[in-house]
């Protein structure tokens, strides 16, 4: 195996790609994966598209806001010269990106790609804290920020971390003033199609987080895969969506497949179910992108026929209750697009849309992509038995200077840590995750992360952190604790722990149940036995733990 000729003058990603040995497969099978050598993924979906389709046509709405495609390439090669110019970005350096989905977000990660440079898109949510550790691992030049999330990323960043611009806020000092003063047009570095165009992050069970090294074919890939053949969107559809543009079900579902088909996308910073269903009606969408927890909410709050004006309804993240999908079929005569994906492969890669959709079923491999159910030693099981999912096809695993690539890539097959049924039509059954990830509303959450938050307490001896079962959300965390002496057992502990773990971590990742206990299941060597607590959890469902505010779904 061998990379193209880089146009990476900072070698930083390339340099720290894991040994071709532990890649997994990759094969092209379509002939629409065929790309040239050279390719910028920014250029072929953002000025492409405006040569195709025109300037003028919609790309970036918001409640209140409207952004032609003229408007996002200007802004996004006014992005690239403030980089260039103004900070001296040269290829291959990284640029954090921070702020909730809005179109001067989107603008920078064009911005940063027609630049060379290399997008890390952040959760708006995260800590100092958890933004250091991501900093330390990829080390940016810069980091954009929206101006009401600077606090965070400026404790984060300190005196040596790296230089922080601000767009959307007063002052000339601003990426927004600082780009009035650029020049809107920008020659697009020539990249090679296997230059690092992203890095994501993906939470760990144990340990740091992974860092992923996605190339710009693939950011292509994935439009030319599930979006072409199981979405199949039309130039004048109106995408919307809950998922995070950090999240990379977000950043395709939101941004790469929208415009790469010439479509307009909302961009929605934070809404309610209700306010989701009524934004849907008022903007005409017709393509929608969110968890199944939204789908319930929406039903729940009596809103379901304000999607009227939907064609596609997709949903990722968590497994799709056959329940909920013949809910909303029968409420909307809409059919939900379940899917599964990992950010280790960037998007779905298991899918079905209109007839092909057994409700309760993921579906069947996306054109592309290869999919079989194996054993601990890789050999395939019978149809019909359990075993682990493992997957190839144009995108893979890559994780950046990591241990952990020879456990997800085995044998050449991605191993993405999920239990599956293949049926002897060839569709896929979830069954589990394989490992300690709580994946609730759509969140990657890691038990032994928020433990390790709530033993930062004074008033915390000993903690176990699991997923139960929630009809709402999948899963919620669940947080066995051990009090210090003296410290009650009472509703305001439990709030107070709450509380702690949400200033510590992404509020998101706190525990929605917490159980005060005596002692915790441990091995003869004091290692928590979280299987156990697992199944504490799954008996005493549901969990009688006071209600809390919702996370939003994504």
């Amino acid at each position: 195996m061998e990379l193209s000729p880089s146009a990476h003058a900072d070698t930083f990603c390339r340099d720290r790609l894991p040994p071709f040995p532990l890649w997994p497969e990759l094969h092209f099978d379509l002939p629409e994966l065929h790309y040239p050598d050279r390719l910028n993924c920014a250029a072929r979906i953002l000025d492409d598209t405006v040569l195709r389709w025109g300037a003028d046509r919609p790309c970036l709405l918001t409640p209140t806001d409207r952004w032609t495609y003229g408007d996002l390439l200007e802004r996004a090669n006014q992005v690239a010269h403030v980089l260039t110019e103004d900070f001296g970005l040269v290829p291959g350096n990284r640029v954090l990106l921070r702020g909730p989905n809005n179109p001067w977000l989107v603008a920078a990660w064009f911005g940063v790609l027609k630049a060379g440079g290399v997008a890390v898109t952040t959760m708006p949510l995260l800590r100092a804290g958890e933004l250091a550790q991501l900093g330390e691992i990829s080390r940016p030049t810069v980091a954009v920020c929206d101006h009401r999330y600077l606090d965070e990323l400026t404790a984060a960043a300190g005196t040596t971390g790296p230089a922080v611009l601000a767009y959307g806020g007063p002052g000339e000092e601003d990426l927004v003033a600082r780009c009035a003063a650029k020049d809107g047009r920008f020659a697009t570095v020539a990249t090679a199609a296997d230059d690092v165009a992203l890095i994501a992050f993906t939470s760990g069970t144990t340990g740091r987080p992974k860092a992923t090294l996605h190339f710009h074919r693939d950011v292509l890939a994935n439009a030319d895969t599930f979006s072409r053949h199981v979405l199949r969107p039309r130039p004048d559809d109106v995408f919307t969506g809950t998922p995070p543009l950090a999240f990379t079900f977000g950043l395709g579902g939101l941004v790469v497949f929208p415009l790469y088909a010439g479509a307009a996308t909302l961009l929605i910073e934070q809404a309610a179910p209700r306010q989701l269903a009524d934004l849907v009606a008022e903007h005409g969408v017709t393509v929608l992108f969110t968890a199944p927890t939204a789908y319930r909410a929406i039903m729940a709050a009596g809103a379901v026929h304000r999607l009227a004006g939907l064609r596609r309804c997709v949903s990722a993240g968590e497994a799709l209750p056959a329940a909920v999908w013949e809910e909303f079929h029968a409420a909307t005569g809409l059919g939900i697009i379940d899917g599964i994906g990992a950010t280790e492969m960037l998007h779905v890669f298991i899918s079905a849309s209109d007839g092909d959709i057994r409700p309760g079923s993921t579906g069947r491999p996306v054109p592309g992509y290869r999919a079989r159910v194996v054993d601990e030693e890789g050999e395939p099981v019978p149809d019909g038995q359990p075993g682990l999912l493992a997957v190839t096809g144009p995108t893979g695993c890559r994780y950046m200077e990591d241990p952990r690539q020879s456990v997800y890539v085995r044998n050449g097959w991605n191993i993405t840590g999920d239990t599956y049924v293949r049926d002897a039509d060839g569709y896929f059954w979830y069954v589990a995750r394989s490992d300690d990830m709580i994946v609730s509303s759509g969140y990657n959450i890691a038990g032994p992360e928020v433990e390790k938050a709530l033993a930062t307490h004074p008033y915390v001896e000993e903690c176990g952190v699991v997923g139960a079962p929630d009809d709402k959300r999948g899963m919620v965390v669940k947080a066995y604790v051990i009090l210090r002496p003296g410290v009650a057992s009472d509703a305001a502990t439990v709030k107070e722990l709450q509380d702690h773990v949400k200033r510590t971590v992404a509020p998101y990742k706190y525990p929605r149940a917490v159980e005060f206990v005596t002692d915790l299941p441990r091995t003869s060597n004091g290692k928590l036995q979280r299987a156990e607590l697992r199944k504490r959890a799954h008996a005493q469902a549901p969990s009688h733990a006071p209600a809390h505010a919702d996370a939003p779904a994504g």
